[in-house]
């Protein structure tokens, strides 16, 4: 009986955390995510990209990564030339399957190409 009792117990909070929207998965819950971030549905996630800056964030350490002057750095806060931008109404990619500390090798393996123009391929003339 008190199996039972556990079980429906147990039925009732999943249902309520259902109901109450998105959740995110951390072990840092007292730090809620960054306003631009919502997820439409439970994931567990440690970095998300912005493509069009090329700046990764860090949902676990809670620090922006990107390049400056062909170093990988970590700030909590972004340099000045990136503080015009809106990050609440830039898209981003959540990164997938990769915990590493290393956010460089996942870069480089998957976005180091990204958004170049392909200026050495021959071109078919008419």
């Amino acid at each position: 009986m008190k199996k039972v009792i556990s079980l429906l117990g147990l039925f009732l909070i999943l249902s309520g955390f259902q109901a109450c929207g998105p959740v995110i998965v951390s072990h840092r819950l007292a730090d809620p995510p960054p306003p631009w971030f919502y997820p439409n549905r439970v994931e567990a996630v440690r970095y998300v990209f912005f493509p069009e800056f090329n700046i990764y964030y860090d949902l676990t350490s809670r620090v922006y990564i990107y390049l400056d002057g062909g170093t990988w750095v970590k700030r909590q806060v972004l340099p000045p030339r990136y503080r015009s931008y809106n990050l609440n109404r830039s898209r981003y990619e959540r990164v997938r399957n990769y915990y590493d500390d290393n956010i460089e090798r996942y870069h480089n393996e998957n976005n180091s190409n990204r958004g170049r123009s392909n200026k050495s391929a021959s071109r078919r003339s008419n």
